[in-house]
């Protein structure tokens, strides 16, 4: 296409030597103004867009095929927050370190505990931005008890793939429009719009925490103890089973100390008093640990995300091994209810999602010959169709990630 994206007159235009990267030139507006005419100037063009943070999470879906990168660098910082009120406003590429640390000084936090996808996609941790966060929805082990990150959305503003600006809700939990838009942003991968300033729930940080550490469980027992656990009144925050570091299977317990206490004996006398207790720096160590699937990374294999019934975990993936995948390590979260997977090389996509009662996502796979294969779980064809309406409401031109989550999304 002759001419490609006319600038806008107000728009931060990296130089030649630093505005592009994999060989795409790279756009980086400045304010909401700029976005929106950006967005505005490709839809009219037909000219698709690759809609980045920090990059994170560049490699997590299908490869997408566009012709500029839009940089959501500059759409950062904290516009608006109330520590008394439990809310805060930031603009949807500020920084997610940023954000914990200012939470941190008023000894809060987001509650969903946002999981770092950087090491296990080959890259840093410690990046990632708010908008990132959100578009995937990447919530941590406490999402079993506190919800994901798009339960803890409160609105947003973005701009579509027609160049409208748009946006939900506002500073309280309440949505009086009747359409739930946040639940749709979230997850969406960017895809349907653009974010360009997003509001959160926060909550207060829990007064201490400890795990309880039970060591040397196979799989069904591990499982079977965390689901045993999950119907006691010692309401856990995190359950989790690490069969790669010793069949280890951790109990977090979170809130007042005397509480904490009483619980932690509690869980000590119902499953035994051999277990491992974690105090709070170690606790924490091995909850960031599981949120950021560490046992995992900086390795070749396939990576798989199993979502699935948590009483099915351990029999989900004794049912695989036993169909011939080839499971190089293995991680169980919420309560075995989030599988990840190591896979050795190879075309296994069938024989994993078949007969699954669940959803299975390729987060990461390093070898060619699984590229053609799809990356999410395949909708019913009544989803499928509904999502495909949805993405011609919102992005017609088909230009925000094009291709991203599968064929014409």
């Amino acid at each position: 296409m002759s001419g490609g994206v006319r600038y806008p007159s107000r728009t931060c235009r990296a130089s030649e030597a630093a505005g592009k990267t994999d060989g795409m030139e790279e756009l980086t507006p400045r304010d909401e103004t700029d976005l929106e005419e950006i967005i505005a100037t490709a839809a009219a063009e037909s000219v698709p867009l690759a809609v980045e943070g920090e990059g994170s999470k560049r490699d997590f879906g299908h490869t997408v095929q566009a012709e500029r990168r839009l940089s959501m660098t500059a759409l950062r910082g904290v516009s608006l927050y109330e520590p008394a009120e439990l809310v805060l406003t930031a603009g949807a590429g500020t920084p997610l370190r940023e954000i914990q640390a200012l939470l941190e000084q008023q000894s809060q936090q987001l509650a969903f505990e946002p999981a770092d996808y950087g090491r296990i996609l080959g890259g840093p941790g410690g990046q990632g931005t708010l908008g990132g966060v959100v578009a995937v929805n990447a919530s941590g082990p406490r999402r079993i008890r506190a919800g994901a990150a798009r339960d803890h959305m409160l609105g947003f503003r973005a701009i579509s793939g027609r160049g409208e600006p748009f946006k939900s809700g506002g500073r309280v939990m309440k949505n009086v429009t009747g359409y739930d838009l946040s639940k749709l942003m979230a997850g969406s991968h960017g895809t349907l719009g653009v974010m360009s300033e997003i509001t959160v729930k926060v909550l207060p940080k829990p007064e201490t925490e400890e795990t309880v550490v039970f060591a040397g469980l196979e799989d069904a027992a591990a499982v079977a103890l965390m689901t045993a656990a999950s119907a006691l009144s010692a309401e856990v925050s995190g359950f989790a089973h690490l069969p790669d570091e010793g069949g280890r299977t951790g109990l977090r317990l979170e809130g007042p100390a005397a509480s904490v206490a009483s619980r932690r004996e509690a869980l000590l006398t119902r499953f035994g008093g051999a277990a491992e207790v974690l105090t709070v720096a170690a606790s924490r160590a091995f909850w960031e640990s599981v949120r950021d699937v560490e046992p995992l990374a900086g390795r070749g294999e396939q990576l798989w995300r199993l979502s699935v019934a948590p009483t099915e975990g351990a029999a989900v993936v004794a049912r695989l091994a036993e169909a011939g995948v080839p499971i190089a390590g293995r991680l169980f979260d919420w309560a075995g209810g989030l599988i990840w997977l190591a896979v050795e090389e190879g075309r296994h996509g069938r024989a994993i999602r078949e007969g699954l009662a669940g959803h299975a996502t390729c987060v990461r796979a390093p070898d060619a010959a699984h590229a053609d294969e799809p990356v999410f779980h395949p909708q019913p064809p009544a989803l499928a169709a509904l999502s495909r309406r949805v993405k011609e409401g919102f992005d017609p031109r088909r230009i925000l990630n094009p291709g991203r989550m599968g064929e014409g999304l």
